[in-house]
């Protein structure tokens, strides 16, 4: 039986460690993670993770409620990340012994119980104070379905319908933190949404390696001293400045003066998994790809069966909320 998690604490050798911090001040300035349109006649209203977005503005990180305005809200989630590896791509140089490192895995070879792992994807996220990440899952990927390809509110709508489980190829992901914010602890399910929640405090050089396309978390609020938070948009950067010091702006407009101590820094590293040579294959040959209308279909036939869909489809928005509503159940 594949492990649920493995929490390594410490995770790297202290040069190693150091030079993450490094590598975050030489790629220079962050943006945020902020949403875009979703693709022609599926939803194309909605923000890209509105299934995540509407259960924290109803529900709050814990599934408690939350008190504060859509507004607020929506500061505290939108949080800087940049990609430091997509595929053969390197965007942060010095990044390259770590997209093999042997611990990470080996771990993610016993986490997913499949004999060949590929190191793909490398991305850095940075909270700022007042900042927290919504309970989610992962975007998951299919063979033929993938974030560049398709809407990733329906792709998290295809794993969690257990529809497209033959097509899914399995990602085991490593986060890992580095720096000294107070307060953003890694909060999780391991044991599904009807299980307890845990939490790993987001020590420095410490990790954990999970599916996140099907166990459900996010982050604890990074600790803030000061009583407001700036006005975040789509158009926020995060600028290293030296000296251990980084700035918020909006293009020449300076928002607020921040630390290296203030900021919650991970880095997700993600590897596709496969059980033997014949399974990688058909992920790298496409020859047995799934098609959208065949996606569509499958989900559409579902919904009638359940007797959630009874005569002609709604609009395109109402009918994404539909599948969101019906197929995706968050923990409470």
């Amino acid at each position: 039986m594949a492990a649920k998690y493995t929490h390594l604490d410490p995770f790297l050798g202290a040069g190693d460690a150091d030079n993450m911090l490094c590598i975050a001040e030489r790629f220079g300035s962050f943006g945020t993670y902020a949403d875009e349109a979703t693709s022609e006649g599926l939803g194309e209203e909605l923000p890209q993770r509105f299934d995540a977005a509407l259960n924290y503005i109803e529900s709050g990180i814990d599934g408690r409620g939350n008190a504060e305005s859509r507004d607020t809200a929506i500061k505290r989630t939108n949080y800087f990340r940049e990609t430091y590896v997509y595929g053969d791509e390197i965007k942060a140089p010095g990044i390259e012994p770590f997209m093999q490192h042997p611990e990470i895995v080996d771990a993610a070879r016993k986490i997913a119980d499949r004999a060949i792992v590929v190191p793909s994807i490398i991305y850095a996220n940075l909270l700022v104070p007042g900042q927290e990440l919504a309970v989610h899952t992962d975007v998951p990927e299919f063979r033929g379905a993938n974030r560049m390809l398709l809407p990733q509110w329906l792709m998290v709508v295809m794993l969690h319908s257990g529809l497209f489980d033959e097509w899914r190829i399995p990602i085991v992901t490593c986060v890992s933190w580095f720096g000294a914010a107070r307060g953003g602890a890694f909060t999780f399910y391991p044991d599904g949404v009807d299980g307890d929640r845990d939490s790993i405090p987001a020590v420095h050089n410490s990790a954990i390696l999970i599916d996140t396309d099907s166990v459900f978390h996010g982050v604890e609020r990074v600790t803030r001293s000061a009583p407001e938070m700036p006005e975040i948009t789509q158009a926020t950067r995060l600028h290293f400045l030296g000296n251990d010091r980084w700035q918020l702006r909006n293009g020449d407009e300076e928002l607020e003066n921040l630390e290296w101590e203030d900021l919650r820094y991970s880095i997700s590293w993600k590897a596709y998994c496969f059980r033997d040579e014949a399974e990688k294959r058909l992920w790298e040959d496409g020859s047995d790809n799934l098609s959208l209308d065949f996606i569509l279909d499958k989900l559409e036939t579902e919904l009638r069966n359940r007797g959630i869909l009874d005569g002609p489809k709604p609009d395109p928005t109402s009918y994404a909320m539909m599948l969101v509503k019906s197929f995706v159940r968050f923990p409470h």
